[in-house]
């Protein structure tokens, strides 16, 4: 059958286009003509000697070329052919040598396991024909015992004829002993042949679970489990079971302990040890936990040695090595820069760095702790730790002196010494560190270095000018004046110090600040204070636990490595750790864990602590005192864990007897959901410190009515709480005393009462106002006016020197010569 199916087929008559028409045929009938206009393609034929003479052969005939290629242009494309041809069969040359490089080495390897294999094979094969020898052995010796006692039990009792007993003896007893050794042969062989037969095949019928798991019960036998049987077997096998000798361990004893983990520990069957439990009249199951005593007992009783273990020995993996002298070798400064706010502390380290942290800063204040690492013109290292001066930031100011080697203490020349300059003296003291003191600011008309000097003088810092042994240096971070100074002062303090660590050890690093980065989780900027931190290293801080995932310095370049005296964030936490929390490198995942774990439960149970051992009456004395205090809550949330810890100590010392701040929650990261639901059940705002609340969360504040306040610098946010917080304390009342009125006579007037003639003799009498009489300088009554008249009219005031009529409102007993006291009550807004 041909394609066409004997159909004529479409062709094209002549050359020229042709027209016809073709029918369409459709549903229901439908036609529709059509009209075809078919045209062949236009084919140029070149003439006849148009192409170039001369030409290269080895560009073929220009007439066979597409028009418009030129002989440059087609040698270019013959090369290019040519090249691309090499380069395929090089290509091909080189997947051949590395089929072949892959074939040997899989054949290499091939012939490594079965070399492995045989010798495996010849190890079991001796080792069988070993077992098979020593069997052999033991039969011969047990059927020559077997024929001994035989022979004996056969011997007649009587002394008769020798000779026949002899012959007896040689003749008929072999026949029996052979057949009955036979016999018994024949029989353990069968009973054997069957044994293994009935433990080989299986008993009952054939379930799904055995059919697809290919074990009885679903389960199959662990390698100890067939271990065991084949030594119960050879055991057998070798004349019955061999008496074990008990092995006495050391049993390592919490201070708790579940039954079952003590039988586990001991090697013992878990019913043994419950039994020995119950003989000491403890009703125990295996599930229960016993004190440390009470398993000490058990343990001496099953003839095991105890040693005693606490929860805390997890941390033993991490206590403080001492380094060899040999081992430690010089190591960068630490050097931190602390002061007073806005006595230009970032701004000198920006001079030193030349960089520009201060113009993207909030407020233009520092408000975190930064950690820069900073290479002199001469070569040296230094490592800086810039901290924030604002009086809320005590803590961070304190982590930075407990870390550092050199203090540097900015002092602006203009302002002198304020708070928290001696605030850092402290701290400097406290740490036991050596300080150089940094005259900021001298290039301004109103500088006063000399000042500063003798204003430190009440602080115990004498400085050289002053002979004393603090170094000081005049510097301007504006001008650059002074900072190459400074720099040898620092060389110099870190050269008398002779500062050295050993790196060829565990890292151990100390928490600068710690955050909740989105795009990277928790970060923590760690100053690694001795070893060398390496990316792939296991570590623990605090509470929690991780694997160092990457390493960025201070420029935001990935490291592989940080060694002692460098500042690095630390990627691959998981968990924000505190800020202050030591880093230990540690040897595997579970023990960091398990230290993270311990450390976690023993603060959980101090703060279930904390309140747990007050009284009733200690309750109802508390529950009576905050009857009266107002509680401004409020929720925290900001974007390092030292501004928070910082905001935190701040709104603590907001308030006072009547009115306090109550921070429910506080933490590290963005305003989440589950922020606003708290802040809706506790009905108070959430305040995000350069934070912002996800889209979820401002969609839920806007659908509950929970209030979000953003800001970026604290003063703000301490204004605008404290502000909040005075809004509930209750307005003040004053009186202002307005006039004071004689009673000349008192007049009974009808339906009005007594009426006191009076003369203003002070200020002036007011209708409105509040009113006392006193009579002998001691008040009577205080209340307010009914009336008050001038001659026949009802008048509002009366000024100093008038007479008056005065009526007191429910009140009748006026004399002659009362006095009468006129006030005025208004209230007055407090404020924290």
């Amino acid at each position: 059958m041909s394609d066409n199916d004997g159909k004529k087929t479409l062709g094209v008559r002549g050359g020229g286009p042709r027209s016809g028409n073709v029918k369409q045929s459709f549903s229901h009938g439908r036609t529709k003509n059509v009209e075809v206009v078919t045209k062949r393609k236009r084919v140029v034929v070149p003439k006849a000697g148009s192409g170039k003479s001369g030409g290269n052969p080895a560009l073929g005939d220009p007439n066979k070329r597409p028009k418009g290629i030129t002989d440059a242009e087609m040698e270019r494309r013959l090369k290019a052919v040519a090249a691309a041809k090499a380069r395929e069969a090089e290509d091909t040359e080189r997947r051949a040598r590395e089929e072949k490089e892959r074939e040997e080495e899989r054949q290499r390897r091939r012939d490594e396991a079965e070399q492995k294999e045989r010798e495996q094979r010849e190890a079991e094969e001796k080792a069988k024909a070993k077992a098979d020898e020593e069997e052999r052995k033991r039969r011969e010796e047990a059927e020559a015992a077997k024929r001994a006692a035989v022979a004996a039990a056969q011997a007649p009792a009587e002394p008769g004829d020798d000779s026949a007993r002899a012959a007896k003896t040689r003749a008929k007893p072999a026949m029996p002993v052979r057949d009955e050794r036979a016999n018994t042969t024949d029989r353990d062989d069968r009973g054997g042949r069957n044994k293994g037969r009935d433990d080989g095949r299986r008993s009952g019928k054939l379930t799904l679970n055995q059919a697809l798991s290919g074990g009885e019960g679903g389960r199959q036998k662990s390698l100890a489990a067939m271990k065991r049987k084949q030594e119960r077997a050879r055991q057998k096998a070798m004349g019955g079971a061999v008496n074990r000798e008990k092995v006495v361990r050391d049993v390592q004893l919490p201070e708790t302990i579940v039954v079952s983990e003590l039988a586990n520990r001991m090697a013992e069957r878990v019913a043994d040890v419950v039994k020995a439990l119950m003989q000491n009249g403890m009703m125990v199951t295996q599930n229960q936990t016993i004190d440390a005593d009470t398993a000490e007992l058990i343990i001496e009783e099953f003839g095991h040695k105890v040693q005693r273990v606490s929860d805390a020995d997890v941390e033993d993996v991490i206590k403080a090595e001492e380094d060899k002298p040999e081992d430690l070798k010089g190591r960068p400064p630490v050097i931190t820069i602390m002061g007073h706010v806005d006595h230009g502390k970032t701004s000198l380290l920006d001079a030193i760095r030349d960089a520009k942290v201060v113009a993207g800063e909030a407020g233009g204040i520092t408000q975190h702790i930064g950690a820069y690492q900073v290479t002199t013109e001469s070569g040296a290292v230094l490592s800086f730790l810039d901290t924030p001066g604002h009086a809320a930031f005590t803590s961070m100011r304190s982590r930075g002196a407990q870390v550092t080697d050199i203090v540097v203490l900015v002092v602006a020349a203009d302002d002198s010494v304020m708070p928290q300059t001696i605030e850092a003296i402290n701290h400097a003291k406290a740490a036991g560190v050596p300080m150089i003191v940094a005259i900021n600011k001298c290039d301004k008309p109103a500088a006063d270095p000399d000042k500063v000097r003798a204003e430190l003088l009440q602080h115990e810092v004498i400085v050289e000018k002053m002979s004393g042994e603090v170094q000081d240096v005049e510097v301007s971070a504006l001008t650059g004046k002074g900072l190459d100074e400074l720099l040898e002062a620092i060389a110099l303090q870190s050269e008398i110090l002779e500062l050295k660590a050993n790196p060829d050890r565990a890292a151990q690093g100390a928490v600068i600040e710690a955050q909740l980065d989105v795009g990277r989780g928790p970060v923590a900027t760690v100053l690694v204070q001795t070893g060398t931190l390496r990316q792939g290293d296991i570590f623990v801080v605090g509470e929690q636990y991780g694997k160092v995932r990457a390493l960025v310095n201070d420029k935001g370049e990935r490291v592989k490595e940080a060694g002692p005296s460098v500042p690095v964030e630390v990627l691959g936490l998981n968990g924000t750790p505190e800020a202050g929390d030591v880093l230990n490198v540690v040897a595997t995942e579970a023990q960091a864990r398990e230290i993270a774990e311990y450390r976690h439960n023993v603060s959980k149970e101090k703060r279930g602590l904390v309140g747990a051992g007050t009284t009733l009456e200690q309750l109802m004395a508390k529950a009576k005192a905050d009857e009266n205090v107002s509680e401004l809550p409020v929720i925290v949330k900001a974007d390092v864990q030292g501004s928070a810890e910082a905001i935190v100590q701040a709104l603590e010392k907001v308030g006072n007897d009547e009115v306090r701040v109550r921070v429910i929650h506080y933490g590290v990261g963005a305003i989440t959901e589950t922020d606003v639901g708290l802040a809706e059940a506790s009905g108070c705002p959430v305040i995000g410190f350069n934070v912002r609340a996800n889209a979820p969360a401002r969609n839920s504040a806007n659908q509950k009515g929970v209030e979000l306040r953003y800001y970026s610098v604290i003063y703000d946010l301490v204004d605008d709480v404290k502000a909040a917080a005075s809004g509930l304390l209750s307005n003040e009342i004053r009186e202002n005393f307005i006039g004071y009125a004689n009673i000349k006579e008192v007049f009974r007037v009808s339906n009005v009462g007594k009426v006191a003639g009076c003369l203003v003799t002070e200020g002036v009498a007011r209708r409105s106002a509040g009113v006392r009489l006193l009579r002998d300088n001691v008040v009577i009554h205080e209340g307010t006016l009914k009336t008050l008249k001038r001659f026949k009219d009802e008048v509002s005031e009366v000024q100093s020197g008038q007479e008056c009529g005065m009526a007191f409102e429910n009140y009748d007993d006026v004399r002659p010569g009362d006095v009468i006291e006129i006030f005025e009550r208004e209230e007055v807004e407090r404020k924290l």
